[in-house]
């Protein structure tokens, strides 16, 4: 097991970078650079998009951090906003950001850093924009909330729009799949040799990762930590995960499945 924060990242750099080709063909790829060149392009879900809009997107400068193919940070333009910088440690995914970045005609600064580690002239933004698995790659969770505190201008909104952990319990290819399989409580990091990928379908083995559980609690005191005010936080009974997940969805006793955080640069 790794004992530093530099060798976790390193590590899953080389995962992501090895899923990155199996993203960048076959039909849902077309069909995704086909609708980055329509005006009003945007794949973000309606609860984020709402809760952008109640912000006030207009002229925004938004960086997205944990961009993976910018496919977010470039939606942000339909809500008025301003996609200027996008961060991510994968080089093949930021291949793929610059792909649609062009179809869109957009033109985002797309930077390939690990986030713990940036460079220092980055500038400041009026919106940070976090989305589902940025945080539980993250083996350091307070330095990362620190590093988005340094992003944001005086005022800026940092909008995290996040798997709820408490799903990390569950197993959904277990045999019971209903019935706590993890305790909410652990924090050793979690050993990962699946290809990464979204869509639900066993691509087989592939570079080893390290995914990091935490719970909400983790999440708001790192937040608070780093000298952020929390504005809002938002628990959601849908799914923002992989396909598999959708079995804890529509139920009467509904799971928390998602949430949104929103927090302000005093």
């Amino acid at each position: 097991m790794p004992d530093s924060r530099k060798t976790y990242t390193a590590a899953n750099r080389a995962a992501w970078n090895a899923s990155a080709p199996l993203h960048a063909s076959g039909p849902a790829w077309e069909a995704l650079l086909a609708a980055a060149g329509r005006p009003g392009f945007s794949v973000l879900d309606e609860t984020l998009s709402a809760t952008l809009r109640a912000l006030g997107m207009d002229g925004r400068r938004a960086v997205q951090v944990g961009c993976n193919n910018a496919r977010e940070l470039l939606s942000l333009a339909a809500l008025g906003a301003r996609p200027e910088l996008g961060i991510d440690q994968s080089a093949g995914f930021l291949a793929q950001a610059r792909q649609l970045a062009e179809a869109a005609g957009l033109s985002p600064r797309l930077l390939e850093a690990d986030v713990y580690d940036l460079p220092a002239d980055l500038g400041h933004f009026d919106l940070v924009l976090v989305t589902i698995g940025v945080l539980s790659w993250m083996p350091d969770l307070p330095a990362f909330f620190r590093i988005l505190h340094g992003l944001m201008a005086p005022g800026a909104a940092l909008v995290i729009y996040e798997t709820h952990p408490f799903l990390e319990v569950f197993d959904p290819a277990a045999e019971r799949p209903h019935e706590p399989a993890f305790s909410y409580f652990e924090r050793t990091p979690q050993t990962v040799n699946q290809t990464l990928t979204y869509d639900g379908i066993d691509h087989g083995p592939g570079e080893t990762g390290y995914w990091f559980v935490y719970g909400l609690g983790d999440i708001v005191s790192a937040c608070a930590g780093a000298g952020l005010w929390i504005e809002r936080l938002d628990e959601y009974p849908h799914t923002i995960r992989e396909p598999e997940y959708d079995i804890y969805d529509g139920r009467t006793a509904q799971l928390p499945m998602s949430y949104c955080l929103i927090a302000r640069h005093r």
